[in-house]
């Protein structure tokens, strides 16, 4: 569930008001996207640069619910092959491939080992786990020998022309003497590559931007276009009536959620991709559909300093003892474990539990037996609800990880309006994805494709160096008297080569660094308020920056950030105070994560 603003108020960033002044000055549009996942972004950029006449909402923030609690891999779904999902791993490792060329700024190569204990076991029990999608009997442990299958069939999907490492197998001493820490009876290692990606939240706001871009300046076969998109816009409802200036569409009832006042739009063809919450805005449109049956997925971060020393800066992927499938993997001086995989219930909210957090530290026992772990260590946890299609038998580890397009025609929902529904949808393959949803509006509106997005850097990866040397190049001829070479780091990781423009409105003014952080200065804070659709503290903490992410928000963070951002959106003393609590609570509520506030 999406938070609440706990005061609804107009006073928000300057991007954001201008986005919603954009949708109410032009209350139509040929397509309407609705959720602002990775697929809903993606599908906007695409449409915008074929230069369909497009808008956005989404009812919270960008990348505020599966697409920001993944499992941050951009990987082609080995486990798949047992699920008979080859189309799906074939299309995953090629844009897995894709994207590390496309967006190098966010998503970097994963080294990733499987800890392997026995040699034929599971040999039997495969097959009827191939057939049938479902468990029989207590879970047989996956072996060497269907692992080394399993791997060389991934390789012959994976291996981009060669430029991707074919995967190797290790024995029992080469295996501890590479990840000493791991349990001694370990019999294999098998390591391959897939990718991770370090911050999702930026990269879907990069995503964005491109999509703004392009219907700002027109796409690059010179058309114009017009592209708009706005966070904290919720659809109401739908109704028949159509444009009134085109005779065409339906209307639909969008709220303004943070001023709390409704207003109307029209459009030909709506795009539904709110994950899975597809069904329920089907249901608020009157075009009820039971399409979506999601599980929720988990995840903690620890500040362990002996768990990160054991991955070796690898990810661990295993099997635990109930057959799933679960990894650990270092991200920067933190440690990400995940994921669990259990039946969700859409009214309530999805947050990790004690139960899923004991389940972490037996898993993590599982593999790394000598290393201890304790909640003290969790910084943060967070948790999303999988867009997977319904379901009846199959369990919740076989159900297809593969997405489809559901048409409702004007005849069918009542209205004027075409709805196509996404159902299912993963991160790896959110541009092929919104590439089949583009193709699919374009049939709708009677035109054709103009631009491809298969070769086009996303946002700040255009241009990013090839290599760490290009990066401490690219370092060192960016930093000035006032900005040293870690703050110069610190602005390419989050930005890419768009920390250029960043740059250029830091060095417009006098700015200094926060007190209670030295990776955010008072001028950065004014970029994202002016730039980036800011509605709330809580989204620059948590997805314009990683610093929640790896428990780095105190109190006085939060009364700093506050104080600076309230002076460019006209936060007075109570709206501050205001935003404060909420962003307290997002915290504890969504995250277990308690900030004390210096401010009573």
């Amino acid at each position: 569930m999406v938070p609440k603003d706990p005061t609804a108020r107009p006073s928000a960033s300057a991007a954001w008001r201008e986005s919603v002044k954009n949708l109410r000055r032009r209350p139509h549009a040929r397509v309407l996207v609705v959720g602002g996942g990775i697929n809903g972004v993606g599908t906007f950029r695409d449409l915008a640069l074929q230069g369909v006449d497009v808008a956005l909402v989404e009812r919270g923030d960008y990348c505020q619910g599966a697409s920001g609690a993944s499992s941050h891999m951009i990987h082609g779904g080995i486990r798949y092959l047992e699920n008979g999902e080859f189309r799906l791993v074939q299309e995953s490792v090629a844009e897995r491939n894709r994207l590390l060329r496309i967006a190098p700024h966010y998503v970097k190569p994963l080294q990733t080992t499987i800890p392997i204990f026995s040699t034929f076991s599971g040999v039997l029990s495969a097959p009827a786990r191939f057939l049938t999608h479902k468990q029989q009997g207590k879970p047989k442990e996956r072996g060497a020998f269907l692992i080394k299958l399993g791997l060389s069939l991934y390789d012959s999907f994976s291996r981009d022309g060669g430029t991707v490492p074919r995967h190797q197998f290790a024995g029992r001493k080469r295996a501890l003497a590479e990840l000493p820490s791991l349990r001694p009876d370990v019999k294999y290692a098998a390591t391959y590559f897939d990718a991770s990606v370090h911050n999702p939240e930026r990269l879907t706001l990069d995503v964005l931007q491109d999509g703004e871009k392009a219907g700002r300046a027109g796409s690059s076969i010179g058309q114009s276009s017009s592209a708009r998109a706005s966070n904290y816009v919720s659809l109401q409802s739908m109704t028949a009536e159509p444009n009134a200036g085109t005779g065409r569409g339906g209307t639909v009832r969008l709220r303004d959620e943070l001023t709390g006042e409704d207003f109307d739009f029209t459009a030909d063809v709506i795009v539904n991709t709110t994950g899975a919450w597809v069904d329920l805005t089907n249901d608020a449109m009157g075009t009820a559909s039971s399409f979506m049956g999601g599980t929720k997925g988990s995840h903690i971060v620890l500040d362990n300093p002996e768990l990160l020393d054991a991955c070796r800066g690898r990810e661990i992927f295993f099997e635990h003892t109930d057959g799933r499938i679960v990894l650990i993997y270092p991200m920067g001086d933190r440690v990400l474990v995940g994921t669990t995989d259990v039946y969700a219930d859409m009214a309530e909210d999805a947050v990790c539990t004690d139960e899923e957090i004991k389940y972490f530290f037996d898993l993590i026992g599982h593999v790394f037996p000598t290393i201890p772990v304790n909640r003290e260590q969790i910084v943060y946890t967070f948790s999303g609800v999988r867009p997977l299609p319904r379901h009846d038998a199959a369990q919740p580890g076989f159900v297809s990880r593969d997405y489809r397009i559901e048409r409702r025609g004007p005849k069918d929902n009542g209205t004027g309006a075409v709805v196509l529904s996404l159902v299912g949808g993963k991160w790896t393959t959110f541009r092929a994805l919104a590439e089949h949803m583009t193709n699919d509006v374009l049939t709708e509106l009677g035109m054709t494709r103009k631009v491809s997005t298969a070769r086009l850097a996303i946002g700040g990866g255009a241009g990013f160096p090839a290599d760490e040397a290009g990066v401490q190049e690219w370092i060192k001829a960016h930093m000035t008297a006032g900005r040293d070479a870690d703050r110069t780091a610190g602005l390419l990781t989050r930005y890419g080569t768009r920390a250029e423009e960043v740059m250029e409105y830091l060095d417009a003014g006098p700015d200094r660094l926060l007190h209670s952080t030295h990776e955010l200065s008072v001028r950065e804070l004014e970029f994202m308020a002016a730039h980036e659709q800011v509605g709330h503290l809580a989204d620059v903490l948590i997805r314009r920056t990683s610093l929640a992410f790896r428990g780095l928000v105190t109190g006085e963070l939060l009364n700093e950030a506050a104080e600076v951002l309230g002076a460019s959106l006209k936060w007075d003393a109570a709206a501050r105070a205001s935003e404060i609590r909420h962003a307290q609570d997002v915290l504890k509520r969504f995250h277990r994560v308690e900030i004390h506030s210096l401010v009573a």
